[in-house]
C-alpha cells in the first residue's frame, strides 16, 4: 500500500492577499488550543479577531513574514518582528505570528526565513508556541530550539481561598517607607537571573535608577503592592495589575480582562520564610476580589525557583517562548 503524499507547497513573501488565510489558519490552531485551556480569550477563534492580531505583527519594527502556499491556499505563515537592542540582533515570532497546516510546513517556513534573518545578522531568534501543541513544539526543537520561557495562567481562587503566611509573616499593603526596599528587591530579581542557571544577559540598573522609576509610579492605582514583613522588615513583595499592561503578552497570548501578576522577588536571606508564597497568594486573592476570572504570569523556565513556586501556585503553561541563537 502506498502513501499519498501532498503537493508542494510554494514559500513566498508575506502580502496582504494573504492574510484571510492566515488568520483562518491562526484561529483555528486557537480553538484548538483552547481545548486544552478554555481560560484563554475566546475572540480569537474568530478569523476576522486573528486577522487584526497578524496585522499588528506585521506592522511591528522591522517585521516581515512568509507564507507556504499549496494549490494556491494558504498552508501556513511565519511572521518575525524586531525588539529592543537588550535582546542582541533578535527575531520575535509572536503567539499570533505562525500557524500552519503541520509541523512540516513550519520546518520548511523557518527554513527560509531563518536564511533571510541571518542574512541580515539577525541570529538570535524568538518563538512563542502553545504549550499544548506537541507537534509543533516538537517540530521547534527540531530546528534546534530550546525552551527559554513560559507563560501560564489560572483561574482566581474560590471565596474560601486566603493566605495564611508561617513564620509570623505579616502580609500588607505598602507604604512610603517601604520605597528603598521595594527598589532592593526590584534588583534581586534581574541579580537572581544572571546566576545559574539562568544566565540572564540583560543589564542591571542601579540602585538609584530603580528608586527614580518606583517612585514616579509608587501612587499609581493601576498596580496592587502586596509586602511580606518579617519581625519589622521587608523580606519580599509581589505586584497585581491589568494583563493590559502587560507589554509581554500579545494577541492570542493576552486574556482580556485578565489580571497579571507581574512581579515577585524575596530577598535572599528570607528565603525559606514562605514570603514568596505569600504574596503570591494575596496577589491571587487581590484578583479574585477584584472582580476578574483569571489570572496570568510567566516566567524564565531556568529560574527554577519560580518555575516552582508558579506551578505550585496552580498556574498551568498555556505558551512556552522558545529560543535559538545561531552562532
Amino acid at each position: 500500500m502506498t502513501s499519498r503524499s501532498h503537493p508542494p507547497i510554494d514559500i513566498q513573501p508575506f502580502s496582504p492577499d494573504h492574510l484571510d488565510g492566515a488568520a483562518a489558519l491562526l484561529a483555528d490552531r486557537h480553538r484548538r488550543h483552547r481545548v486544552a485551556e478554555p481560560l484563554l480569550d475566546a475572540m480569537y477563534e474568530n478569523p476576522a479577531s486573528a486577522r487584526t492580531a497578524i496585522e499588528a505583527e506585521l506592522a511591528a519594527e522591522r517585521a516581515g513574514g512568509w507564507v507556504a502556499l499549496r494549490d494556491g491556499e494558504v498552508a501556513g505563515y511565519l511572521v518575525g518582528q524586531q525588539k529592543a537592542a537588550s535582546w542582541g540582533a533578535n527575531v520575535w515570532v509572536e503567539a499570533a505570528g505562525h500557524a500552519a497546516t503541520g509541523p512540516a510546513v513550519i520546518r520548511d517556513l523557518y527554513a527560509v526565513a531563518a536564511a533571510a534573518w541571518l542574512g541580515e545578522g539577525r541570529n538570535n531568534h524568538h518563538i512563542v508556541v502553545p504549550a499544548t501543541d506537541n507537534d509543533l513544539v516538537d517540530a521547534w526543537f527540531t530546528l534546534d530550539f530550546g525552551q527559554q520561557h513560559v507563560h501560564a495562567i489560572r483561574e482566581v481562587p474560590g471565596a474560601s481561598f486566603g493566605v495564611v503566611p508561617r513564620s509570623e509573616l505579616i502580609i500588607r499593603g505598602k507604604t512610603p517607607g517601604d520605597l528603598d526596599a521595594l527598589a532592593e528587591l526590584e534588583l534581586v530579581l534581574p541579580a537572581h537571573m544572571r546566576q545559574s542557571p539562568v544566565f540572564s544577559n540583560l543589564p542591571l540598573q542601579t540602585f538609584e535608577e530603580v528608586r527614580d522609576e518606583l517612585r514616579a509610579d509608587y501612587d499609581d492605582p493601576k498596580y496592587t503592592y502586596f509586602v511580606a514583613e518579617h519581625e519589622g522588615k521587608v523580606m519580599g513583595a509581589a505586584i497585581g495589575c491589568n494583563i493590559e499592561i502587560s507589554s509581554g503578552h500579545q494577541g492570542p497570548n493576552r486574556v482580556a480582562g485578565a489580571a497579571f501578576l507581574g512581579f515577585a522577588a524575596v530577598f535572599p536571606d528570607a528565603r525559606g520564610l514562605g514570603a514568596g508564597s505569600a504574596v503570591g497568594e494575596a496577589t491571587l486573592a487581590w484578583a479574585r476580589d477584584a472582580g476578574f476570572e483569571s489570572i496570568q504570569t510567566d516566567w524564565r523556565s531556568t529560574n527554577i525557583e519560580a518555575d516552582r513556586a508558579w506551578r505550585g501556585l496552580g498556574f498551568r503553561p498555556t505558551f512556552r517562548r522558545l529560543h535559538r541563537l545561531i552562532g
